[in-house]
């Protein structure tokens, strides 16, 4: 395992707050954390954005927002509508969910219009777009072809999971079989995200060192002071 430091692996790190719940009490907290411990980006609810790029201005932490969360079965205009907006609020990155169904029925034409959707908000403004395929409910096969799709519709990173994924069997986060997938898949053109159960500085550096760019956590404290993460934290 590569030994690499602290701040090399904060930098990587996309640290979640999006659990129906929290609070823009919460928000603030988890803010300070990532300012405080040099997390390179915070990824929040969609409606959270204006908040948290507040929060975190004057810092080098960049804000995130998901779109289409958590099950990516809104229409293309509504995400791209989210994106829009998002955007205008401050968001530096888009965390869009890929519409998982569409795939599933064999309609990649569906899945590529979603997600090009997202890219035309984002693009023209400079921003990143992530596309989370919820591998848990995918074959290898399936994660393969969804990594060529989002290539194909102008994505820059493809990314494991929501972390709010759930099967009934086997695991529902991020999994070095489809990291893998995904890495030989896109073949370096585009970046990959792992997601979802990573709970440990273990965990995290042996993603990196597949050749992941971004970790995205849910305890980013935890996981940078080398202890495992809270067994409650969602993603």
């Amino acid at each position: 395992m590569t030994v690499r430091s602290t701040a090399a692996v904060a930098v990587t790190l996309d640290h979640a707050v999006l659990k129906p719940e929290f609070s823009r009490a919460d928000l603030a907290k988890h803010a300070a954390m990532c300012v405080a411990k040099g997390v390179g980006c915070l990824c929040v609810r969609s409606c959270d954005v204006a908040a948290a790029a507040k929060l975190v201005a004057g810092s080098p932490v960049v804000v995130a927002a998901v779109i289409g969360f958590p099950h990516g079965a809104q229409r293309p205009e509504v995400k791209a509508l989210e994106s829009r907006l998002a955007i205008a609020d401050g968001a530096r990155e888009l965390d869009m969910v890929m519409n998982v169904g569409a795939l599933q029925s064999g309609d990649e034409t569906a899945v590529r219009a979603d997600i090009a959707a997202v890219v035309a908000e984002a693009k023209p403004k400079g921003v990143i777009v992530k596309v989370i395929l919820e591998t848990c409910y995918l074959s290898p096969e399936q994660i393969a072809a969804a990594c060529r799709i989002a290539e194909a519709a102008g994505a820059d990173f493809v990314k494991t999971s929501t972390g709010f994924g759930v099967k009934s069997s086997g695991p529902t986060g991020a999994t070095p079989e489809a990291v893998q997938i995904m890495l030989d898949t896109v073949g370096g053109r585009l970046q990959v995200k792992a997601s979802g159960g990573i709970r440990t500085w273990d965990e995290a550096v042996r993603y990196l060192d597949m050749g992941c760019t971004r970790i995205g956590v849910g305890d980013a404290a935890a996981i940078l002071d080398g202890g495992p993460a809270r067994g409650d934290a969602a993603y």
